[in-house]
């Protein structure tokens, strides 16, 4: 369950963080949109410490897949960059929190 929690905080973190880059072009309703993914992320985080997740795996692997979702999403969505420097920066954050990870499991 902790971990079903923490991807919902993950998906709605990233649909407000893209739904600003919307509303940051005058489309001001976007906002709305704004406001509700990030007040949802972060009611599904604490769910999922409150659910036993260790604070440091949790907002790693948050912060990690929130990255790279959004770089994706943005160069889909808007057509942004995202170089090979981008996608190596990219997978060092995820060998970073893995380390993080099994570093916990002691």
């Amino acid at each position: 369950m902790p971990w079903l929690l923490l991807a919902t905080a993950i998906l709605l973190e990233v649909t407000g963080t893209l739904a600003l880059r919307v509303a940051t072009t005058g489309r001001r309703a976007w906002y709305v949109v704004v406001a509700l993914g990030y007040t949802g992320a972060f009611a599904a985080l604490a769910a999922t410490l409150a659910a036993g997740l260790p604070l440091g795996v949790a907002y790693g692997i948050w912060a990690a897949v929130g990255v790279a979702l959004t770089a994706v999403a943005s160069r889909v969505l808007f057509d942004e960059p995202l170089t090979a420097v981008m996608g190596a920066g990219i997978a060092l954050i995820a060998a970073g929190v893995l380390l993080v990870e099994l570093g916990a499991e002691h």
